[in-house]
């Protein structure tokens, strides 16, 4: 089935988390399925040059550095829109792989201020603007660690069952409004900086996640499937879209050629 090109009303789409990985893969192609996307993140100067790519490939887009758990800054950014179409709550990731015993409850508070807070943030400030759009579309990445737990890795499954509940409530509460609610749960995502940045910079533990995996998902993956899901027709909505990579049969159990 061919794309729908989106209305004029409902062109724009708010990407959260676009400085890298699955969110700036994901400004790029809805960029290109016609939509002004608005790359949001805190580093600046990474979205800023994003802009400036997707701006030259011939396509619409804007960098507004911004902090999803600011909620100050969430709502000023807000009052730049009278409507929008989408809005991709991408920004999130992991902090560690301790047992519960030992976790850091620093970075158990900063996985659900990002994840579950920055999510709640930025739908609250755009709900009424994507109602507002006649045809709106919420996007929730979260990732299979929303759907089953593994050791070591409590603090991120608690955050992302959090955006998964988030997801699930919303979209039960705004039945009847003009706007879909769809959840994304990856799998195994092999980025330059989502292992890298759970391990705090261990290049050997971060490669250790992928060792072995001939193909895990990329980036691009996640974001041909979220663009899929977006431009399904209006009446279409994609509740819940759990994607992994071949090897990968669960969050614990992947084949690895080694």
């Amino acid at each position: 089935m061919a794309t729908a090109a989106p209305s004029a009303a409902s062109r724009i789409a708010v990407v959260t988390g676009a400085s890298s990985g699955i969110g700036a893969a994901t400004a790029r192609q809805l960029a290109a399925a016609g939509y002004r996307v608005v790359l949001t993140a805190r580093r600046k100067d990474r979205i800023e040059a994003l802009a400036e790519e997707i701006t030259k490939a011939g396509h619409q887009a804007t960098a507004y550095a911004l902090d999803v758990t600011d909620r100050a800054a969430v709502d000023e950014f807000a009052t730049a829109f009278k409507t929008i179409g989408v809005l991709v709550n991408n920004a999130g990731g992991a902090l560690g792989a301790d047992p519960v015993a030992t976790g850091d409850p620093a970075d158990w508070r900063q996985m659900y201020e990002t994840n579950v807070i920055g999510t709640l943030n930025l739908t609250q400030a755009l709900l009424p603007k994507l109602v507002a759009s006649g045809d709106g579309t919420v996007v929730v990445v979260s990732s299979t660690a929303g759907h089953g737990t593994y050791e070591g890795g409590g603090g991120y499954v608690a955050a992302k069952h959090g955006a998964h509940v988030l997801a699930e409530t919303l979209r039960l509460e705004i039945v009847g409004q003009p706007v879909r609610v769809i959840e994304i749960a990856p799998g195994m995502v092999k980025t330059d900086e989502f292992a890298l940045t759970r391990f705090g910079g261990d290049e050997d533990k971060a490669a250790k996640v992928y060792e072995g995996v001939a193909e895990p998902l990329t980036a691009d993956d996640v974001a041909d499937t979220i663009t899929w899901a977006v431009t399904r027709p209006s009446h279409v909505n994609v509740d819940l879209l759990v994607l992994r990579p071949r090897a990968q049969a669960s969050n614990t159990k992947v084949h690895r050629d080694l």
